[in-house]
């Protein structure tokens, strides 16, 4: 990462990290610095890495638009089963690519070297198996798999073949994120026993009620094949556009919003295996509107030192986005981060140092005979003495850190993944990050909501039980 621009407080309010600046007392307020994207020049045509996509609904066309600020990378070849998306694809990359509803013609292409996977969630583990087994490699969005026994089989293949993953967890390429693990590292929070991450929602669209295209219907769209493992069943508009809803498509909240938060929670401590134990609850308040999936969830985990609270609510925004980190040492608040409309205008880190701990006590020695009291307070100051002249610090002032207005984590997270597929090298999210990922923020917390219990992660039959 580039050394940050330190700015003034006026200049740092007006790019719109002024909730939290705002709050500051003398403290300073930081611009980060984007790194350069790779490579940092425009790469030859013979260099250039070309890449194929599956499923071009929302997120897809949002990664398609993201590769455009990607240098040296080219979509050529992009499958959806519902038509009208192929128009939508080429209008986004402003050229004539193949478009198809067949995935299979995409992993066929021998002039790829990746593919991304952008398709609902019951479909990942197919594809990612099978684009390992074509000797590609392959981003996959979050949450990486529909079902336990799907992410176990997708590690597999990956490794087997020998193949880069990344999973589509974005914050974790974020600079913010990567400031925020500085701190962490440093040890300036002193020991943390509890992590709380909101993700505070209050519009339809929020809550998935999105409209169905007018277009949509059993000629443009191949239904049974979308349906995949999925129950037959009669063509439906409503699962099709709001498939988080449902089951056998999705996974809720936790699916959409919980393994984005603790991406980013295992991204910044480096402890990135399943809890011990996870408890969940929450329920359908507003929109009982079909769904299988509550409209407000809350998760607890045990990790083992520290404690993990989630909350997703489709009903309130008043808190929208939030990690904070409370050590004894100091706090630690991310806010903000990554609206898409905005591409993360707003996004802010702050760094607040707790008050010290070890003090003279007064409260208790109220009760103590004069005499004693006063022995005990000549005692401490002759054990703590005070800081002689021009020796005195002062403490260390809140420091405040935002992403530039125009910034992208989801260009950053795309940059890294084709850097790796070029040089080899590590992804920042590899296959079982992003499991373990799903493990915990999809699969265990719903497990614990549907049945009531507190799940446990068994590691020796890799398998959750409930308690």
């Amino acid at each position: 990462m580039k050394k940050s621009v330190e700015m003034s407080r006026r200049d740092f309010v007006r790019l719109g990290a002024g909730s939290v600046a705002a709050g500051i007392t003398g403290g300073k307020a930081v611009m980060l610095e984007p790194k350069t994207l790779w490579p940092s020049s425009a790469a030859a045509a013979s260099d250039t890495v070309r890449f194929g996509i599956i499923g071009t609904g929302t997120q897809g066309c949002d990664l398609l638009r993201a590769s455009r600020h990607v240098p040296g990378i080219e979509c050529v070849v992009a499958a959806d089963l519902f038509d009208p998306r192929h128009e939508t694809v080429k209008q986004i990359l402003k050229k004539n690519v193949d478009t198809t509803r067949e995935y299979r013609r995409v992993l066929e292409r021998k002039d790829i070297d990746a593919v991304i996977v952008a398709t609902p969630d019951h479909w990942h583990g197919r594809l990612v198996i099978e684009a390992a087994q074509a000797g590609k490699d392959v981003y996959c969005e979050k949450p990486m798999s529909h079902t336990l026994e799907d992410g176990f089989g997708m590690i597999d293949a990956v490794q087997k073949n020998k193949r880069i993953c990344q999973i589509g967890s974005q914050r974790v390429s974020s600079i913010l994120y990567a400031k925020a693990k500085e701190i962490w590292d440093s040890g300036r929070l002193g020991e943390v026993d509890t992590i709380e991450a909101v993700w505070d929602r209050n519009t339809d669209s929020g809550a998935w009620q999105y409209p169905i295209p007018p277009d949509a219907n059993e000629t443009t769209l191949d239904w049974n094949t979308w349906l995949g493992n999925a129950p037959k069943r009669p063509f439906d508009g409503k699962r099709f556009v709001s498939w988080r809803c449902y089951k056998d498509y999705g996974a809720g909240l936790p699916g959409d919003l919980f393994v984005h938060l603790l991406s980013g929670i295992h991204y910044i401590t480096g402890i990135t295996a399943p809890p011990a134990r996870a408890f969940s609850t929450g329920g359908i308040y507003h929109y009982n509107d079909g769904r299988e999936f509550g409209d407000l969830q809350w998760t607890m985990y045990d990790y083992p030192k520290f404690q993990v609270v989630l909350r997703c609510n489709q009903n309130n925004k008043y808190e929208d986005q939030l990690f904070a980190f409370y050590g004894k040492k100091g706090t630690m608040f991310i806010r903000g981060e990554g609206a898409p409309a905005a591409l993360g205008a707003g996004a802010s880190l702050a760094f607040r140092p707790e008050p010290p701990y070890q003090t003279r006590e007064d409260y208790s020695i109220g009760s103590w005979p004069e005499k004693t009291r006063e022995e005990y307070i000549a005692k401490w100051n002759q054990e703590h003495p005070a800081p002689g002249i021009g020796e005195y610090k002062v403490g260390s002032e809140e420091e405040v850190y935002a992403a530039p207005a125009n910034y992208s984590d989801l260009v950053d997270h795309l940059a890294n993944f084709f850097s790796s597929v070029r040089t080899r090298k590590p992804v920042v999210e590899n296959e079982v990050f992003g499991n373990n990922a799903a493990l915990s923020g999809c699969h265990m917390s719903n497990y614990s909501y549907f049945n009531k219990k507190v799940a446990v992660w068994d590691e020796g039959s890799k398998s959750i039980k409930g308690e």
